[in-house]
């Protein structure tokens, strides 16, 4: 089922009653104007309605808030790519470096670099995205067969240079040319990491441990069990979301609690998308930066990301 331009209504974000009397909801944008050459690709959004992006182009982060539409970039680029993100509960954004092949960790109210770490030895590398568990942040490499971990403790202290963990991927996966493991996200069982390779379109489950990865087993209509052009993942409750960017689509599968079967259910778009990447959630809307990734970035091209309503 296609969601079209009618998944552009608004959600609602309310606060807590005050006096015994329900405080009037505040309206989402369906659209968030990004800065001209922007060049976004990844997205995170905490328990507030304010949402941070990342620039290809120079690192920059934008922080906008989803109720009135404004927002700024939020500290010094480093001039390298911002890719995928993800917000921890302690308000610092942990980002993907791309092809810089390292991870920063941002303060997400002031943009200061909390820390600089180098994920990759490799002469070629892009670490593409990061998903946030109980252990730490876990990064992929699009080009190299491997995770990085960044091990952080209850206590939230970030790891130093040294404690940067690489974890070999072995079983299932096999890498080829282009862009491989991609998005990255935590199964419902708490534990299970999965990945989908962009280039196949095949869905993983990964052993955080020891990086042992196996094929899901997603069923579709068309019985290829593929989710072409995977980038972005999103899990929400037994529900995961897979943008498939290039071709302007959300896949919605139902999963098990590894992710290890999965049942695609839904696929949605919208005529706002312009190869979206990734995506997060806040109330019951889905949020997505377009890439335009077929249209000549320059310092005048237009950005944006664009809100659909979350079956």
């Amino acid at each position: 089922m296609l969601a079209g331009a009618a998944t552009a209504a608004l959600a609602t974000v309310s606060g807590l009653a005050v006096a015994g009397e329900e405080p009037p909801a505040a309206e989402l944008r369906d659209e968030i104007t990004l800065p001209n050459g922007f060049q976004p690709e990844g997205i995170a959004i905490g328990t507030e309605p304010v949402a941070f992006f990342g620039s290809l182009a120079n690192g920059a982060i934008f922080r906008a808030d989803l109720v009135t539409g404004e927002g700024q970039v939020i500290g010094e680029p480093p001039g390298t790519p911002s890719v995928g993100m993800k917000l921890d509960d302690r308000g610092r954004l942990f980002v993907a470096g791309g092809r810089a092949g390292d991870a920063r960790v941002i303060d997400a109210t002031s943009g200061a670099a909390l820390a600089s770490l180098t994920l990759a030895t490799e002469a070629e590398s892009f670490v593409n995205d990061v998903v946030l568990t109980p252990s730490g942040a876990f990064f992929t490499d699009s080009t190299n067969p491997v995770l990085y971990h960044l091990p952080v403790d209850a206590s939230g202290e970030l790891p130093a240079q040294d404690d940067v963990v690489r974890i070999p991927l072995s079983g299932a996966i096999e890498y080829g040319d282009g862009i491989n493991a991609n998005g990255i996200a935590l199964a419902p069982d708490g534990e299970t990491l999965l990945i989908v390779q962009s280039n196949t379109g095949l869905l993983f489950t990964v052993d955080a441990a020891t990086g042992e990865t196996t094929r899901s087993e997603v069923v579709d209509v068309n019985g290829d069990g593929l989710l072409q052009n995977g980038d972005g993942l999103l899990v929400v409750g037994q529900t995961l979301f897979v943008v498939q960017n290039r071709l302007n689509t959300v896949a919605v599968l139902e999963i098990n609690g590894t992710g290890s079967q999965a049942d695609l259910v839904d696929q949605l778009s919208d005529e706002r998308f312009d190869v979206p990447t990734t995506v997060a959630a806040v109330g019951d809307l889905l949020y997505l930066p377009n890439a335009r990734f077929g249209t000549e970035a320059t310092p005048d091209t237009e950005y944006n990301a664009v809100a659909i309503a979350r079956p």
